[in-house]
Parts: structure tokens; C-alpha cells; sequence
């Protein structure tokens, strides 16, 4: 089981521990990323039984073909998909590392968790993004297939991004989908490194970056793009960009994709602690939270260790 060094952390773990499921502003009603980023960062850091409910509520909301919608009576769209199959594998992970194997009730259904993944991985290999013709206007591949944020629309970075770990996670690394998602997330890394959105640019113009598509593109990628040059860029602006000021969802993702590349700062920990102390003293966002806890395992971190890229 891992162990917290920083009290931070260990505060923010209990306090994501006292909730079932969670939402993207406090007081809203629960959604599937932010339960399921909250049931990882429970679980990066060895606390299994405190995430089975949250692992439970995902799959409360899973529909009949395997996908997971944004709320509750929400089934679609069901981009959440991926991000909920990362937790259910990170899960099995710790259940056979025997993480909290001291804790009541820490044992996981195990059977019916591989059937959840088992649907919701058929479900994304079903989904494809729309391939468009290539254009001028476009400074990006748009006949690479990925992912769609809404099925039966263009493929999108991020929903790419996301199916790709979770494929990964489940051994799917060699799957023709996985290798066409890795080749659309390098296509929309920006010529001088970073991603914006999804498209490169514009009309002729060259689009900015933004730090959480740039790390989740990172951690996506893996150790499988370090030599590229648009990935070696895209780790100097997260490294010039990232400080103890920027927002936590923004710090996170981008400390995360630091991490996946062996980059990670020496204050990130510190960064993440000021981050923490002012989302409390805002309203103590329990996606944002959990985002913190979870950069704060590094390079452990259940969705970039070794056993996530087999």
C-alpha cells in the first residue's frame, strides 16, 4: 500500500473518502469523470475500500451496451466511458496487489467488475469519430480515426486521449485503434510543442496551447513518444509554464504528463499543496481535489505506472 507522506494529501484523501460519488461543482449532482478521477486517486493511494463506492455508482450507470454516461438519467453522450474503465482497472490492479487488504469489506466483486470493463471496452472499440477530408483550413489529419466527444461526429483529442489509456489499461496496447489514437494525438501536437483542444489551427492560424489537453496528450502517449520532437517540446512548455500559481485542474493534468515522461519538477509537490490550500479556501471542489491527490502519486500514479501500459 502506498504510503502519504504529506499531510495534504492524507486530509484530502479522507475527505474524498466520506463521499460516494461526487460532481464538478460542490452541491451539484454527481458525474461520472469526477466520481471516476476521484475513485483513482483513492486508489493511487492504496485506499480500495474507500473507493468501492464510487466504483459501484459507475457501474450503477453503466447502460445496457456497456457505456457510461455524464450523470445520472444521462446516458448520453458517453465519452465518460474510458475514464471509467481506467478506475475499474486500476481497481482489479490494486484488489490482486492486495492494497488495504486490512480494511472491512476491501474485497472487490471482482467478476462483476471484469464484466463492466468487458463491456464498456467493446463499446469503445465500437465508437469511431467521423473522417473528414482534408482541407487548408484545417492544420490537422482529419482522416485519422479516434474518438468523438458525441458519436457520429469528428474525432476529438481528448475523448482520443482518454480511450487510449483505457485501452492500454486493458491490455489493448497493440490494438489497431489504440495505434490509430496514438497517431491522431501526435497529428494535433502543436508544431512548437503543446496541444490546444483539438485542432492545430485555424483558418491559417496556429492555435495556443492549453496545459490539461497537453498533459493528458503526454500521458496518453507514454514512454512511446519521448523522442519525438513536438513531445520534447510539449514537455518544455508544461516545465516553463507550470508554477505553484496555476490552477489545480491545470497543474494536475500537467504534472501528470510531466510525470509519464520522467519530467516531473522538483516542487511539484509544493505546487500541488498551494493548489490544494486554495481550492479548500475557495469551495473545496472535490474534482479538482482528486485531480491534486492523484498528480501527487507522480509517476506511480495509477494511470501512467508500468502495469496501465501493458
Amino acid at each position: 500500500m502506498p504510503v502519504v507522506a504529506d499531510k495534504w494529501v492524507a486530509a484530502t484523501l479522507d475527505r474524498l473518502a466520506t463521499q460516494p460519488a461526487c460532481g464538478y461543482v460542490p452541491g451539484h449532482p454527481p458525474a461520472a469523470e469526477p466520481t471516476a478521477l476521484m475513485a483513482l486517486a483513492l486508489l493511487a493511494h492504496g485506499r480500495l475500500a474507500a473507493a468501492k463506492p464510487a466504483l459501484h455508482w459507475l457501474a450503477q450507470n453503466q447502460a445496457a451496451d456497456g457505456s457510461v454516461g455524464v450523470r445520472a438519467g444521462e446516458p448520453k453522450p458517453g465519452w465518460p466511458t474510458a475514464i471509467a474503465v481506467c478506475a475499474w482497472q486500476a481497481a482489479l490492479n490494486a484488489d490482486a496487489r492486495g492494497d488495504d487488504a486490512k480494511a472491512d469489506n476491501a474485497q472487490l466483486p471482482t467478476a462483476e467488475l471484469r464484466a463492466a470493463i468487458e463491456s464498456a471496452v467493446d463499446w469503445l472499440l465500437e465508437i469511431e469519430g467521423m473522417a473528414l477530408a482534408p482541407s487548408p483550413a484545417m492544420g490537422h489529419d482529419p482522416s485519422i480515426i479516434g474518438w468523438p466527444w458525441v458519436v457520429s461526429t469528428h474525432s476529438w483529442l481528448e475523448p482520443t486521449a482518454w480511450a487510449v489509456l483505457a485501452l492500454r489499461a486493458t491490455g489493448q496496447a497493440e490494438h489497431p485503434r489504440t495505434v490509430d489514437g496514438l497517431r491522431l494525438i501526435e497529428d494535433r501536437v502543436l508544431p512548437e510543442g503543446g496541444c490546444n483542444y483539438g485542432n492545430t489551427s485555424v483558418l491559417g492560424q496556429v492555435l495556443r496551447p492549453h496545459l490539461e489537453p497537453s498533459g493528458l496528450a503526454l500521458m496518453a502517449l507514454g514512454d512511446r513518444a519521448v523522442s519525438i520532437g513536438k513531445i520534447v517540446r510539449t514537455c518544455r512548455y508544461l516545465a516553463e509554464t507550470l508554477n505553484e500559481s496555476t490552477a489545480a485542474i491545470s497543474l494536475s493534468y500537467g504534472l501528470m504528463g510531466l510525470a509519464a515522461q520522467g519530467r516531473t519538477p522538483e516542487a511539484a509537490l509544493a505546487w500541488l499543496e498551494a493548489a490544494c490550500a486554495r481550492t479548500l479556501r475557495r469551495d473545496g471542489n472535490s474534482h479538482a481535489l482528486s485531480l491534486l491527490a492523484l498528480a501527487a502519486r507522480g509517476a506511480e500514479g495509477p494511470l501512467i505506472a508500468p502495469e496501465m501500459a501493458r
